[in-house]
């Protein structure tokens, strides 16, 4: 899963592009684009990348990604999936159009886009037919009052999570963003099985003493401290959506010494593995 730097051009009647899919299953690969992406999922399920971050998807998955932030969905099962995105940039309405007072709740949501935003419970749920309404809107004026409206409405919710709490990505000069995420689609694919240093310097065509700094310059985090986040929030949903014992998650999740897992999701956690698990099945 290599990441792609995606070109996205709206049509000559409108500043902005809503698209609908209805497909077998998602196949967009993990990638980027200096566009606002809001994505609705209204049928599928499977897992969600949105930069380092790993979380499972369902029907009402809504998320909100800033510009540069790598992503991709990745479907469960081929029983069909369906989705309504919106991409924008951020002066598509014109220079400091959401720098006026009016609109200080929608510029305050676009700047924590960069971590990516997952909104959830009745916010999610009522953006739905509104989201479905923007995509057949053919009127461009409409369209364009649909879009704020639901832009408005994430604004003023409090009904949300961020995804990427490090910003990586985001704060990565644009020269860097193809190599980066060439490293972090490597990371996505394969930080459940071997991760071989000497494959993803290939990748970028760096040596891998060279990459070793070049990625920790641009992220402030070691390569395998970034492969590390990923195993331990793959443990993490296995820990609280199944009752497999510790020590087979923590092989599947990529890591193969069982104590060196406890010791590394305390540290990074808090507590251990089993009273992770214990604290989620109490409702703490």
């Amino acid at each position: 899963m290599k990441p792609l730097f995606e070109n996205l051009q709206p049509g000559p009647e409108s500043s902005f592009i809503v698209r609908s899919f209805d497909l077998e299953k998602f196949t967009v690969p993990f990638h980027f684009h200096p566009e606002y992406e809001l994505t609705l999922i209204l049928k599928g399920r499977g897992k969600r990348y949105v930069g380092n971050n790993m979380a499972d998807f369902d029907e009402n998955d809504l998320v909100l990604i800033g510009p540069d932030l790598p992503h991709c969905w990745k479907s469960e099962k081929e029983d069909g999936v369906k989705s309504v995105v919106v991409h924008f940039i951020n002066d598509f309405l014109g220079k400091d159009f959401f720098d006026k007072p009016e609109l200080s709740g929608i510029q305050n949501i676009l700047k924590r886009s960069a971590s990516g935003i997952r909104f959830t419970g009745k916010i999610a749920e009522n953006a739905v037919p509104k989201m479905e309404l923007l995509s057949v809107e053919e009127n461009p004026f409409r369209k364009m009052l649909r879009l704020l409206d639901v832009m408005e409405d994430l604004a003023g919710s409090s009904e949300y999570q961020l995804l990427d709490h490090g910003g990586t990505v985001a704060q990565l000069p644009h020269i860097n963003k193809e190599r980066m995420n060439s490293a972090l689609g490597y990371i996505v694919d394969n930080f459940r099985s071997g991760i071989i240093l000497n494959e993803v310097a290939a990748e970028v065509n760096m040596s891998p003493n060279a990459f070793c700094k070049y990625f920790k310059k641009a992220t402030n985090k070691t390569f395998m401290e970034t492969v590390i986040d990923y195993r331990i929030n793959f443990a993490m949903q296995q820990l609280l959506s199944t009752e497999k014992p510790v020590a087979e998650i923590a092989m599947e999740s990529g890591f193969g010494d069982v104590s060196h897992f406890y010791k590394l999701f305390k540290r990074l956690i808090r507590i251990s593995p089993l009273q992770y698990r214990k604290d989620f099945q109490k409702g703490i």
